[in-house]
C-alpha cells in the first residue's frame, strides 16, 4: 500500500482506538487491522482475564478469527496485573510486531493502561507496601464509597475522570498521594514523566450521540444477562474480592448473590453505573492526548485523517 510503504518507511505508528464502553471500538479496530494487515493489542484491562467474558463484552470467536489480538485471555484472575506490567510487556510485544507490521492497531477503554503503553508510567510514586495494605483494609472496612470520597478530597481533578468502580486504580491514587505527598493529577498532567517512544501515535476517538449510546449500553447488558453473565459471576464467588471483579457487571450480580439486592435492582446498577463509567471515559480521553473524534460508523473518514497524519 502506498500509504504503508511511503509514509512509514521512517517510523512506526500505533493507531489507538478509545471511547466509552459499547461504542463499538471492536468492530473499528478489526475493520483498521484487517486495512493495514495488521494485529491488534488489547488494552482493556478486565479482558486480560481467562475467566471473564460476557462481562467485558471480549470479541467473539469469529471477531478473533479475523484478526490476531494480544493480550486478551493472557492471564488468570488469580493473578495481580499494574499498569506498570502492561506497559512494561506492551512495549515488548509493540517491539515484536514492528519487526514485520509499520502499523499496529490498539484498543480499549481503559485510560490508564492506554497512557501507560503510550506514554509510561513507570514514574508514578510508589508507596511502601504497608500503605497499599492499610488501604485494602480500609476498602474491607469501610467500602469503596469511602475511599472514593477520600479521593475526591484530595484529587477531584483525578475523582472526575477515573474509573471509580475499580478499587484498584481508587487505591492506587491514594497510594500516590501518600507516597509524595501530590495527587495523581499532577504526575499524569506533567510532561516531563512523560517517557519518549520510538513510535507515533495515532488516537482515534469513538463517540455518539448520548442517547444513543445509552440505549446500546442497555442493550449490551439485557444480551450479557441472556448470553449467561449470571452464571458467570456465580462461578467467579471464590475470587470476588479481586479488584477485577469489583467493577461494574460484576459487583452488582455478587450483591444480589449475596441477597443485599433483588435481579431486577442489580440488573438496573449494572446499566446505570455503565453509563456512569461510560461519562468518566468521555471525560478521560478528551482531556488526553490528541485524541480526534469519530462517529462509529464513519469508517472511510477515519481511514483518511490516518493517511493524512
Amino acid at each position: 500500500m502506498k500509504f504503508q510503504t511511503c509514509c512509514m518507511r521512517n517510523q512506526k505508528i500505533l493507531i489507538v482506538v478509545v471511547g466509552p464502553t459499547a461504542v463499538g471500538k471492536t468492530s473499528l479496530a478489526i475493520a483498521l487491522a484487517k486495512e493495514y494487515q495488521t494485529e491488534i493489542i488489547s488494552a482493556d484491562s478486565r479482558q486480560f482475564y481467562r475467566e471473564l467474558t460476557i462481562g467485558t463484552a471480549k470479541p467473539t470467536p469469529t471477531e478473533l478469527a479475523q484478526v490476531k489480538h494480544h493480550f486478551i485471555d493472557s492471564l488468570s484472575i488469580e493473578e495481580d496485573y499494574t499498569a506498570g506490567d502492561f506497559e512494561r510487556e506492551g512495549l515488548q510485544k509493540l517491539n515484536e510486531l514492528f519487526l514485520g507490521h509499520d502499523i499496529v492497531v490498539a484498543v480499549g477503554g481503559s485510560g490508564l493502561f492506554v497512557r501507560a503503553l503510550c506514554e509510561g508510567l513507570d514514574d508514578l510514586p510508589k508507596a511502601p507496601i504497608s500503605v497499599r495494605t492499610a488501604l485494602n483494609e480500609t476498602l474491607e472496612k469501610h467500602g469503596l464509597p469511602y475511599l472514593q470520597n477520600e479521593l475526591k478530597k484530595i484529587d477531584p481533578l483525578y475523582y472526575e475522570q477515573a474509573d471509580l468502580a475499580n478499587p484498584q486504580r481508587v487505591i492506587r491514587a491514594l497510594e500516590v498521594f501518600q507516597a509524595s505527598g501530590k495527587p495523581i493529577s499532577f504526575y499524569l498532567n506533567n510532561q516531563v514523566y512523560q517517557k519518549k517512544r520510538d513510535f507515533r501515535v495515532i488516537t482515534i476517538g469513538l463517540n455518539t450521540q448520548r442517547d444513543l449510546l445509552y440505549d446500546r449500553i442497555n442493550q449490551r447488558v439485557e444480551l450479557m444477562m441472556q448470553n449467561g453473565l449470571l452464571e458467570e459471576v456465580q462461578n467467579l464467588i471464590p475470587f470476588r474480592n479481586k479488584a477485577a471483579l469489583l467493577t461494574v457487571g460484576y459487583g452488582e450480580l455478587f450483591q444480589y448473590l449475596a441477597g443485599e439486592i433483588t435481579l431486577e435492582k442489580a440488573i438496573e446498577l449494572i446499566k446505570q453505573n455503565s453509563r456512569r463509567y461510560a461519562k468518566r471515559q468521555i471525560t478521560w480521553f478528551k482531556k488526553y492526548g490528541n485524541t480526534t473524534w469519530f462517529e462509529p460508523t464513519e469508517f472511510q473518514g477515519i481511514k483518511k485523517y490516518i493517511e493524512q497524519e
